[in-house]
């Protein structure tokens, strides 16, 4: 089975290159990595080029967000699977996609997750947050559950029938796509219950509190554009259901 990785990327000449090793470092041999870079000014692109001979594709071109960028990547992807690493993110460990290929492999689902540690983004050693995610039963979504996207592997099939990232939620099509995948289209899955990639804090749709504001409209919107009702409650719960992720411990 081919796993199809694609990190997105914009400035980010700090991180990119422990994102790259995180990647070329895994046990699982049959991996697709495909960079898409936004047309970076920092000096990240000077860094992937080091590794040019590695990678199965690399683009650089401006983009308006990066979902449109990830957009891409769906696009140039070959794999059976398909997985994302975003730039300031690693893998929690090498042998991470070796399990994800093996529980396709095993279950014969069209998509999976685990769970998610934040890290600092002085020291990534410190977890700051531990999304702890769970198994899904239909209705979870209406109580303000979702997975951890960043852990999320989906079959390329599933993006070729049901679509890929809507570009008119800058911050949330993440969750769109997750809702329309799982609630609406009821896809097959599975649950690791371990910790598969380790995220730095800061990412866009928490940065600011206009910003948190923007993404629960965008939260809203998800389900209108499915044709989906939805009440107000889903998504004040969805950002509450964040707050006990901070009192968590984990060993990793």
């Amino acid at each position: 089975m081919k796993v199809s990785i694609i990190t997105d990327v914009l400035n980010a000449k700090d991180t990119i290159e422990q994102a790259i090793q995180s990647v070329l470092n895994q046990t699982y041999s049959n991996i697709e990595y495909i960079i898409v870079d936004g047309r970076s000014a920092d000096g990240t692109v000077k860094i992937i080029k080091t590794y040019r001979d590695r990678l199965a594709a690399f683009i650089s071109e401006p983009d308006n967000n990066h979902f449109e960028a990830m957009n891409k990547g769906l696009r140039l992807a070959t794999g059976e699977v398909i997985g994302f690493l975003h730039a300031d993110d690693v893998f929690a460990s090498n042998q991470i996609i070796e399990k994800i290929a093996a529980a396709f492999a095993h279950r014969r689902v069209d998509c999976l997750w685990g769970d998610l540690v934040y890290v600092s983004n002085k020291n990534p050693e410190k977890v700051i947050r531990f999304w702890r995610s769970c198994n899904y039963r239909h209705g979870l979504f209406k109580r303000g559950w979702m997975p951890p996207h960043p852990t999320f592997f989906v079959c390329k099939s599933v993006y070729e029938q049901y679509g890929c990232f809507n570009t008119d939620l800058p911050i949330s099509a993440d969750y769109e796509l997750m809702l329309r995948f799982l609630h609406k289209h009821r896809i097959s899955f599975c649950y690791l219950p371990e910790v598969l990639v380790r995220m730095r804090l800061g990412g866009l749709s928490n940065k600011s509190f206009k910003n948190i504001m923007q993404k629960s409209m965008e939260d809203y919107r998800a389900w209108g554009v499915n044709g989906l009702a939805v009440g107000i409650h889903t998504i004040m719960m969805k950002n509450l259901s964040k707050i006990p992720q901070f009192f968590v411990k984990v060993n990793t």
